[in-house]
Order: structure tokens, then sequence, then C-alpha cells
């Protein structure tokens, strides 16, 4: 079941609106990593609201012990808004990894010292019938950047998050970050 071929830490940082989905893909991130053997660590952060405010979260993926979750700079940013951009700007490493939200944020991201992708995560959702599905959908994205882990974990950690009575959210859940997969490997052909 395990897939586990990572041979360093990843640390990303997933920041956006409370509501977008920001601690589920966290969550996603840190439970495929246990199910694939690797040491992992998710860290939430919330702004004073909870739906509508400010949300963040860390998630370190590792081969190895992790010493702490706290990292200064993200190898892959994940970034659902405009404001979580701007504040999260300066935080990830040269040769890094930004995928943006450019359903919210419709001008030109460039930067020269890493990979920038924006994907229109709402409009895709919306062509699924369901924006709640914009989080997996960016997920996908970097899933096909990062294939640390195989389909089977990915459903299994899916269905473990969504518990017994969203099991019905499943499959869309699923064509959601295929969808974000196929997006971004049109982008980066």
């Amino acid at each position: 079941m395990s897939v586990n071929n990572m041979n360093k830490a990843k640390r990303i940082t997933i920041a956006g609106f409370g509501g977008q989905g920001v601690m589920m893909i966290g969550q996603m991130l840190a439970y495929a990593g246990n199910e694939a053997d690797l040491n992992s660590l998710w860290f939430p952060s919330y702004g004073p609201e909870t739906r509508g405010g400010t949300a963040n979260c860390s998630v370190t993926l590792s081969p190895t012990l992790i010493n702490s979750p706290v990292f200064s700079k993200a190898d892959t940013l994940i970034i659902m808004n405009k404001p979580s951009l701007t504040k999260f700007w300066d935080k990830i490493i040269v040769n890094g990894t930004l995928l943006y939200n450019s359903s919210l944020i419709t001008e030109p991201v460039v930067r020269n010292d890493c990979q920038v992708y924006g994907i229109p995560v709402v409009d895709l959702a919306l062509e699924l019938g369901n924006v709640k599905v914009a989080n997996m959908i960016i997920l996908g994205a970097y899933l096909y950047l990062n294939p640390d882990f195989n389909d089977e974990i990915i459903k299994k950690v899916l269905e473990k998050i969504l518990g017994e009575d969203k099991q019905h959210l499943v499959d869309i859940n699923i064509k959601a970050i295929q969808l974000g997969k196929d997006y971004i490997a049109k982008l980066v052909k």
C-alpha cells in the first residue's frame, strides 16, 4: 500500500479563507503521509473567525523524524485567496512551487525564483456542480506534481476524513482530485 519514495522532507503551507477547505487539504496530506509510512505533521492556524476568516496550516511529510512543526519557508505554497498570497508571498524556498486559485486571484502572479501555477479551482468545481470541491481540485494539482501517494491511499484517507455520514461525497471529491491532476498536467507540458 505504501508508495514511500520520498527521500527528503517536504514542507507545505496551505492558506485561504475559513470555509475553503484549507484544513481538509492539510489533513488529507498528513493522513496520506501516515498511510505511506512517512512521518507527518499537520499544524493548523485559524484567524478570529472560522468561516470567512483567515485559515492556514502547515504540513510536513518526511521519511525521517520531524523535529518541529514550525518552518520559515515552504517547499510548496497552496494559496486559495489574495490576502493569503500577500501574507505568504515570501514564505517559499527558491525553486519551490506556488499553486494558487486563479478564480479569485485574477491578476498575473509572476515570480522568477519558483514554479507558479494558477488553477481556476472555483470555475472547475462549478463544472463538477459543487463549489465545495475546489480544495480537492488544487489538492489534485499538488498530487500530480508530487506523486508520493497512490490513488488507493488518497481514497482511503478521503473516506476516513468524510466519515460515514458523508460517504456519498467521496465520488465527487475523487473526480475533483482527478480534474486537478488533469488540469495541471496540461499546464506543465
